[in-house]
């Protein structure tokens, strides 16, 4: 009976081996070429948009947006080749990396980029609340001159000259720091709205860029932390028979419902919001679009921008989310109980 005990264990633990042993690289060679094609859809955006270059759609027979030569089509489109092409080969370059690894690394891009993000709207804010304050109170002018006074209540200019520049810096604050600061925008919007209750209901004082204030942070903090809540396993989940499934069966789950319901909502957002000029996203972040208050903050365009920046990590995150459903499919170590939070 030990002997035959023996054969049954071993036997097990093969069958176990070889179940997980199968090489997770299409499924990374999938995830990263998702990512590459995003990154190579938001360049062409740009290219389109911002540079005039006429875009992959007259190759398929569809309107051409600009005046360059189409040549240049067919360089958009190799773009979207290359990027295929080196999901490939970074793949092929880190055969040995894991599934969990992977997700891992994703998400810790993702991470950065949503750090970023943060530092961002935090910096912008507050810059602009500045800005906005000495305009309605006549203050700005005596400070920085009648000509960059008046250059200032231009939305192209205080967009291209004074956020653009912020957004940069914010991206290298973002490089040096490890943390997301959620706690704390959270804790600014508090404190932002204590100071309009208190100026109105004290002071008698209330501008509009106090209200537009609230409102840009507010919406990053919700479109922003929408990825992280995910990393979290904060998200609401109706779990009426998930709860009693075992791990691989919830690893299905996980990675269908990434697929079907994550990822291609993430596309849809970007090629409804992205795909024209005058699109949802692109329209007002091409105009520098702001509130019809004078005196407001000029960040409007800016918050139609936070809409990409949510399928943008949304879609980065679902894809680490995949890569470690899958892991738990195959049975591989250091998965852990998604019906919990992470621990930090």
């Amino acid at each position: 009976m030990t002997a035959l005990n023996t054969v049954q264990d071993v036997s097990a633990n093969s069958n176990a081996t070889t179940g997980s042993s199968k090489s997770p690289v299409p499924v990374r060679t999938f995830g990263w070429i998702i990512l590459a094609v995003m990154a190579a859809f938001l360049l062409n955006n740009y290219l389109n948009y911002w540079q005039g270059l006429p875009g992959v759609a007259p190759i398929f027979g569809g309107p051409v947006n600009g005046s360059m030569p189409i040549l240049w089509s067919w360089v958009q489109l190799g773009l979207y080749a290359l990027a295929v092409v080196l999901a490939f080969l970074h793949v092929g370059r880190t055969k040995p990396v894991t599934l969990r690894e992977d997700a891992k690394r994703i998400s810790d891009i993702n991470a950065f980029l949503i750090r970023a993000a943060f530092w961002a709207v935090l910096i912008v804010g507050l810059v602009d609340t500045v800005i906005s304050f000495l305009r309605v109170e006549g203050m700005l002018e005596g400070i920085v001159g009648a000509d960059l006074a008046s250059d200032l209540g231009r939305s192209h200019f205080r967009g291209g000259y004074v956020h653009m520049p912020l957004i940069a810096l914010s991206v290298v604050i973002a490089a040096f720091t490890r943390t997301l600061g959620f706690t704390w925008l959270a804790l600014l919007v508090v404190a932002a709205e204590l100071l309009i209750v208190i100026g109105r209901f004290i002071f008698s004082y209330e501008q509009a860029f106090m209200a537009d204030l609230v409102r840009f942070w507010y919406a990053a903090l919700f479109l922003f932390a929408s990825a992280y809540t995910l990393l979290e396993e904060g998200h609401v989940r109706v779990d009426v028979f998930y709860a009693g499934f075992n791990s691989r069966l919830k690893g299905k789950v996980n990675a269908v419902g990434s697929l079907l319901l994550g990822i291609s909502l993430c596309w849809v957002i970007l090629i409804i919001g992205m795909g024209g000029k005058q699109n949802i996203i692109n329209s007002p972040i091409l105009s520098y679009e702001t509130t019809q208050a004078g005196f407001g903050l000029y960040v409007k365009y800016l918050m139609a921008g936070f809409l990409g920046v949510f399928a943008v990590s949304m879609m980065i995150q679902f894809v680490s989310y995949l890569m470690d459903a899958v892991a738990d499919m195959r049975g591989e170590p250091g998965g852990r109980d998604h019906d919990v939070p992470a621990a930090h």
